[in-house]
């Protein structure tokens, strides 16, 4: 029986044998033109630390090129120990999170029990599979729970994955060197926070869909500390010059001047009978 080829070397050069397979692909679509991305315009961030985890986000919502909000908060509250950074279009990311937030309402108050993390995980992965990427949410879950500190990703296909720190949205690479170079096993709270906001600030800098202020969220088994804003934004500073300009700055070449005619028209008030 002859060996598998994959232990064969590979041909050198390039490799044309997927060419008619793409142009198939491309004339699916109307005008032969492959979908764009989509720019999430955010950067998110979590660590897993000794005693919990620490969440962090951007404030800056954008539309197209225009700063829609200044203060969005992307941290949302799913259960008292349970929050998730959002990414992605921000109704999506709002609603997905309150429904997942009130399922998880309804189960408490039926068991008397904080749900578990990977419960909000699993009905996270159900709904966002079902609608096939429709559904524009990159989530960060985060919390704690009986069976200790716990950092998902769930992608808008319901893609699941568990680290002990991510970066998304599109400032996610500036900040996932940060969190790479940074990060280490049993990290104390004053360092997992001060990681988490550098990776944010990296993400804002490097990316024009990212800025305003930082905002910080630490879960532990004590309770949550949601700190908003955890650092102001960088740029309010002072104008260097002046942009209002006193009067005879720009020079007055030619001067008309036009009388306007009005008419005046006079109204009167009756009286309305009543009798």
């Amino acid at each position: 029986m002859a060996l598998s080829n994959s232990y064969e070397t590979p041909a050198p050069g390039f490799n044309f044998d997927n060419a008619a397979r793409n142009a198939a692909l491309e004339g699916l679509f109307d005008g032969g033109q492959t979908p764009k991305p989509l720019k999430t315009g955010t950067t998110i961030a979590g660590v897993v630390f000794k005693d919990g985890v620490v969440l962090g986000a951007d404030t800056r919502a954008t539309s197209s090129e225009v700063v829609a909000d200044k203060m969005c908060a992307k941290i949302h509250f799913i259960s008292p120990n349970i929050y998730c950074c959002g990414a992605g279009t921000a109704a999506d990311t709002e609603k997905t999170t309150d429904l997942l937030s009130s399922n998880l309402t309804i189960f408490s108050l039926n068991s008397g029990r904080n749900p578990r993390v990977v419960m909000a995980v699993n009905i996270l992965q159900d709904m966002l599979y079902r609608y096939h990427g429709q559904i524009g949410a990159n989530l960060i879950l985060g919390g704690v729970d009986c069976t200790g500190n716990h950092l998902y990703t769930v992608g808008p296909y319901g893609s699941v994955n568990k680290v002990p720190y991510l970066s998304m949205g599109s400032g996610d690479l500036a900040a996932l060197g940060i969190l790479e170079d940074g990060f280490k096993a049993d990290l104390e709270l004053s360092l997992a926070k001060e990681l988490v906001r550098a990776a944010i600030h990296a993400g804002i800098m490097s990316d024009l869909g990212s800025g305003s202020n930082i905002d910080i969220c630490v879960i532990t088994k004590q309770g949550v500390d949601y700190i908003r804003p955890y650092q102001e934004s960088q740029y309010k500073h002072s104008r260097k010059t002046k942009y209002k300009y006193p009067a005879g700055t720009t020079p007055i070449l030619t001067e008309k001047v036009v009388p306007l005619k009005l008419e005046v028209v006079q109204e009167t008030v009756q009286q309305m009978e009543t009798a």
